[in-house]
């Protein structure tokens, strides 16, 4: 052990860096003797080390956390929106369904309801000055002889077939009638059977009889009004 003496009363003297670098190895020659086992030492070390990462990445993870609950809270709320918007489309899905069904069956029950009005109607409307109507009466289809192959499949009905008797004292009058009835959306396929001229309470007029086929016109071509609107006018 070494004592210094200091010459100079009351000014304090200062360590010298020598002796300051020779303490901090001296410290660190006695903590290297207290620990007898180097592998002990790393092992220390290397448990210090993962404690540190591991608290690093736990500090990093909930800060991260913390960043994405927001968007976890929007996106949770995004999806109940959709879901309720899927279900609202759902139900709408399925009340149209109900709705075009009963369309469907209305419009098949009250298809051939109206056959014959239309058949009228359209025939009225074509009809030229000075002539006029006999007879209109339905045409039977032929019956069609039935098969095994053709008893197995399910065909449509037949069109309605007309036979249209009438008189007219102007032959023009009659290729007019023609003409109109072709253009009747609710007519087609008038065909002429026979066209003679005839005396009728002494005068020649012009008696003729034609066939005509009913048609079902495009839905885009049919006016439709309400009955209740119909009865008032």
């Amino acid at each position: 052990m070494m004592i210094s003496v200091n010459l100079r009363p009351g000014t304090k003297r200062g360590k010298s860096g020598g002796a300051s670098l020779a303490a901090s190895l001296d410290r660190f020659k006695a903590i290297g003797s207290a620990v007898k086992d180097p592998i002990r030492l790393v092992a220390v070390v290397a448990w210090i080390g993962v404690a540190g990462f591991l608290g690093y990445t736990f500090m990093r993870t909930g800060s991260q956390l913390n960043e994405l609950e927001p968007r976890l809270v929007s996106a949770r709320a995004e999806h109940r929106r959709f879901q309720d918007f899927l279900q609202q489309k759902h139900k709408e899905e399925l009340v149209r369904d109900s709705i075009l069904s009963q369309i469907q069956t209305i419009q098949q029950v009250d298809g051939d309801r109206y056959v014959w009005p239309h058949i009228m109607d359209e025939v009225a409307r074509a009809l030229p000055p000075f002539t006029w109507l006999v007879n209109l009466s339905f045409v039977a289809a032929p019956p069609v002889p039935l098969s095994a192959d053709t008893a197995k499949v399910e065909k449509a009905p037949p069109p309605v077939q007309v036979q249209l008797t009438g008189r007219t004292v102007d032959i023009q009058g009659y290729t007019r009638l023609m003409r109109q009835l072709e253009d009747s959306p609710w007519l087609g396929n008038v065909t002429a059977v026979s066209a003679n001229t005839v005396v009728e309470q002494g005068r020649a007029v012009t008696a003729f009889v034609l066939n005509i086929t009913y048609n079902k016109p495009p839905v885009d071509r049919v006016q439709t009004v309400p009955v209740a609107e119909s009865v008032v006018r």
